[in-house]
C-alpha cells in the first residue's frame, strides 16, 4: 500500500537528518495518514479513503466529501475518489 493520501496526492518527502558534527545523512518525511470513512450527501453513502490528516482538515474546510471532490482536479485524486467524484457528477446532472 502507498504512503499517498487519497484525496490530495500528499506523498513522502525526502530530506537530511543532521547530525551536531554537520553530517548530513538521507531520511523520509511521511504523511500522516489515517483510515476515515467520509459521507456523501449527494450519494447518500459513505467511502473508505486513505486520507492525510491535512486532507480530511482541508474536506471538512471546504464543506464536505462532495464540495472537496467536485473542486479538486482529477490529477490529484486517487482513480477510487475520481469514479467517485463521476458518481456525483452523473447524479447531479440527472
Amino acid at each position: 500500500m502507498s504512503r499517498i493520501c487519497e484525496l490530495t496526492g500528499k506523498g513522502r518527502q525526502v530530506g537530511c537528518n543532521v547530525s551536531h558534527a554537520n553530517n548530513k545523512t538521507k531520511r523520509v518525511f511521511l504523511p500522516n495518514l489515517q483510515n476515515v470513512t467520509l459521507m456523501s450527501e449527494g450519494l447518500e453513502r459513505s467511502f473508505k479513503f486513505r486520507v492525510s490528516t491535512h486532507g480530511l482538515r482541508s474536506v471538512e474546510h471546504n464543506g464536505g466529501l462532495d464540495n472537496w471532490l467536485l473542486k479538486t482536479s482529477d490529477t490529484k485524486l486517487s482513480p477510487r475518489a475520481v469514479k467517485v467524484k463521476r458518481e456525483l457528477k452523473k447524479k447531479q446532472a440527472a
